[in-house]
């Protein structure tokens, strides 16, 4: 699957140390320090109404740990994926009658104009899951080779191609603690109650009968009447939501990769199960560190597409909004608090950019302050675990008085927080 242009992020002299984030696992603020190459996958998308500022701040946080990555001296390699078939998706299509997969791409398509719009850097690898739906099933086959998948009878499944009975493939998650280098809620640090509460809400089947426990989360759907379906080994069917983050962030990163990235809805259950599947697979730690994005509201509620309360980064667009706007009011919220949008919030980021714009211009005639001093304390913002809310504060606080290289302080803006003046 293409993805969208890449935006031109200037050099500047000098550089970073490496960030420094908050990981879930632990609780702890961590170096994200990569060992070669800085390898990020953040989950993306389910393609059927996109793109809400809530998705636009998770991805903007991720490209702000790219761009302090990148100005640290460090390649990047960037992994996500589209979950273009899925239950939600398939319902959609029904509901406005439109094909599942005319749906996706016209959505992705939305996708890949409002991030290029936004200059967020694009994945290197940006992979829908139809495409590797032979390596998720072989990834399946995989786990049941080695004891840790088990079959639950389906009534209204189609029969096998000849007239067999085909059942849904579970993971089995207490023979996968046994075997594997996870324990489900090593990520989360979440209780059972809470986990249970979570997987019911968040797409998972805890009263499924015939399940071994009631967290197993599922590897492959059987195919059922109306549904897309694919060939395997398990019988016709399509994949569980969290396997194929599973096989795509392995086949394209590799295993222990430096941050896996998302919303902190995705915690519990995908990125636990996701890491689980993982390390079932390859015998070793999904990522090194677990970092997550706050939740957006609006109008009292958290902003999602169930409750249809949503603000669309297109919609803004089309109203006139420069998407630098845009930018800079997601940029004004710390990456990991929750927060409530507001209109006002545009304006507020208008009068921003516009100041910002008048201050930077020729170099003072005298008593110039030190640009250099302010693209330093612009660094130490953005290192220490993406503090967005004070790298804006340090250049306010510099189109307060006059500079003595103020294209040195553009290029910085441009390369670190993605906004061209």
């Amino acid at each position: 699957m293409r993805a969208w242009k890449r935006p031109v992020v200037p050099s500047v002299p000098g550089h970073s140390d490496a960030p420094r984030l908050h990981d879930t696992a632990t609780g702890k603020i961590v170096e994200a320090r990569p060992t070669d190459i800085a390898r990020l996958y953040v989950c993306g998308i389910t393609p059927y109404d996109a793109t809400h500022i809530g998705h636009a701040a998770t991805y903007l946080a991720f490209d702000t740990l790219q761009r302090a990555w990148l100005d640290a001296g460090y390649r990047v390699h960037y992994a996500q994926n589209i979950t273009d078939v899925d239950d939600p998706l398939l319902e959609r299509a029904t509901a406005t009658g439109v094909n599942w997969r005319e749906l996706a791409e016209s959505q992705v398509e939305l996708f890949r104009t409002d991030m290029e719009a936004l200059g967020i850097i694009p994945p290197d690898d940006y992979v829908a899951v139809t495409e590797v739906i032979d390596e998720i099933a072989a990834a399946v086959d995989q786990l049941w080779d080695a004891g840790l998948a088990y079959p639950v009878d389906t009534s209204d499944a189609l029969p096998g191609a000849s007239g067999e009975p085909t059942a849904d493939i579970y993971f089995d998650i207490r023979q996968a603690e046994r075997q594997a280098p996870w324990k489900l809620g090593e990520e989360s640090n979440l209780d059972p109650a809470t986990m249970l509460a979570l997987f019911a809400e968040r797409g998972g089947d805890p009263d499924r009968a015939g399940k071994r426990d009631p967290l197993d989360p599922l590897l492959w759907r059987a195919a059922r009447a109306g549904e897309p379906a694919w060939p395997s080994k398990a019988g016709a069917g399509r994949p569980g939501w969290h396997i194929e983050c599973s096989v795509i962030a392995l086949k394209e990163l590799g295993t222990d990769f430096t941050v896996q990235g998302g919303g902190s809805d995705l915690i519990f259950p995908h990125h636990d199960m996701s890491a689980g599947h993982a390390a079932a697979l390859s015998g070793h730690p999904l990522a090194g560190v677990y970092s997550h994005t706050g939740m957006v509201a609006y109008q009292g509620e958290k902003m999602s597409k169930s409750l249809g309360n949503l603000v669309l980064v297109s919609s803004l667009r089309r109203a006139g909004v420069d998407p630098r706007a845009i930018r800079l009011a997601l940029l004004a919220h710390h990456y990991r608090a929750d927060w409530e949008w507001t209109d006002a919030q545009v304006g507020d980021a208008e009068r921003r950019l516009a100041r910002w714009q008048a201050a930077f211009g020729a170099p003072a005639a005298s008593a110039p302050g030190s640009a250099a001093a302010v693209v330093a304390r612009l660094r130490a913002a953005l290192t220490d675990d993406l503090d967005t809310p004070r790298a804006l504060a340090v250049v306010d606080a510099a189109a307060e008085h006059p500079l003595d290289d103020p294209a040195l302080l553009v290029r910085a803006i441009d390369a670190l927080l993605g906004v061209a003046l």
